[in-house]
């Protein structure tokens, strides 16, 4: 008997995934899971990009909307819910989709998160909030780009609570954070399909600043004053979230707001481009090769 089939859909910020997922799940019968990190939680959507509500109604999506940002949650909790939901899933389907760019999180299902990730040191996080609180997000940044610089290029630097997590890693074990989340993968009931979208980089920029003009004319500024009494919260320590609060502060007028979240966002693209570039087992399409997409697809499937 075939076993059952997980296609995973990653790639930059804004490049096409969610569309691309819809396509493929009409032609495999499949229902979408989410691994952005971001559109788990209810109370945030224009900033995240969720997909519409025509588009959830088009295919069943799940982990969408299904926490609060007041609910602690991680990458380890994602893989065991993802994994026993697809346990259940398999029974009556053959082929899952799982979309999103949280890299740390859909390898956590692919490849299972490693037991050996240390907990938290309490003094070295009250350490580094302390200095965080004295010399600012930049001081973290520069921690991490001299004793990681390789973690430095990949996840998300406007968040301090993951620039905090990473330091540690490294500061308690001595390792690199590559070295030890790559731990030995996990063997999973089902065969994965890894697909990767990409654009030439100008167009992939330009499709990122349309995206931020329409996230603020759909409401992203309104979205964010509701937001205010949770803005501590991981979940908004993030582009587009981090760069309205600080407008909403006077920091920055509208217009430079725009611009910081543009730039961020961009930045973001490019971190999210070299963590899975490091994948070989990635195969890269544009996201309007839907057939080429779907023939790979098919092909993998007939030879298993």
């Amino acid at each position: 008997m075939k076993k059952k089939i997980l296609i995973s859909i990653v790639g930059p910020t804004a490049v096409g995934k969610t569309a691309t997922a819809i396509e493929l799940a009409k032609q495999f019968e499949a229902e979408i899971i989410s691994s952005d990190s971001r559109q788990f939680y209810k109370e945030i959507s224009i900033g995240t990009a969720k997909p519409t509500a025509d588009e959830l109604a088009e295919i069943p999506h799940h982990f969408i909307n299904n926490l609060s940002i007041s609910e602690s949650y991680n990458a380890s909790f994602f893989e065991d819910q993802v994994i026993e939901f697809l346990n259940s899933y398999f029974k009556t389907n053959d082929v899952a989709i799982m979309c999103g760019g949280s890299g740390m999180y859909v390898n956590a299902v692919l490849k299972g998160f490693d037991s050996e990730i240390p907990t938290a040191n309490e003094r070295l996080r009250t350490e580094l909030n302390s200095k965080y609180q004295e010399f600012g997000l930049s001081y973290l940044q520069n921690i991490l780009e001299e004793i990681d610089p390789i973690c430095f290029e990949c996840i998300d630097i406007q968040n301090s609570k993951r620039l905090i997590r990473a330091i540690e890693i490294c500061k308690i074990t001595g390792k690199s954070n590559a070295e030890i989340k790559k731990g030995e993968a996990k063997q999973r009931p089902f065969n994965t399909i890894e697909i990767g979208l990409e654009l030439p980089r100008p167009f992939l920029y330009e499709k990122i600043n349309q995206r931020v003009d329409l996230m603020l004319r759909q409401g992203l500024v309104e979205e964010v004053k509701s937001l205010q009494k949770h803005r501590n919260s991981n979940a908004l320590k993030t582009v587009g979230y981090k760069e309205t609060f600080d407008y909403l502060d006077g920091i920055y007028t509208l217009e430079e707001c725009t611009e910081k979240i543009k730039t961020n966002s961009r930045r973001y693209a490019k971190r999210q481009l070299t963590w899975f570039k490091r994948n070989q087992e990635l195969e890269w399409f544009y996201p309007r090769d839907i057939n080429k997409i779907s023939k790979y697809i098919r092909t993998i499937i007939e030879q298993q």
